[in-house]
């Protein structure tokens, strides 16, 4: 299960400098975006999905999209 997998590998989870600049911007935070990202990511609320070579983690009406291969957090934004 996708779930199962990118919570396993939760310490794997990072970001890029930019990354951390857009995902703060996109999501209007001000704290540590990995550590964010990593509470959404084990919430159980959290619908996670694997959609080719990415993890789409939706909670509320936030998404975060993960890269399967690297764990790179790559974007996340607010939708409807």
């Amino acid at each position: 299960m996708d779930k199962d997998i990118l919570i396993k590998n939760i310490n794997l989870i990072h970001t890029t400098e930019m990354g951390i600049i857009r995902i703060k911007k996109n999501l209007f935070i001000n704290e540590d975006v990995v550590n964010y990202c990593k509470k959404v990511i084990i919430n159980p609320m959290t619908n996670i999905y694997r959609k080719g070579k990415n993890y789409y983690c939706e909670l509320n009406n936030i998404r975060l999209t993960i890269n399967a291969f690297s764990y790179t957090i790559i974007t996340a934004h607010i939708f409807k």
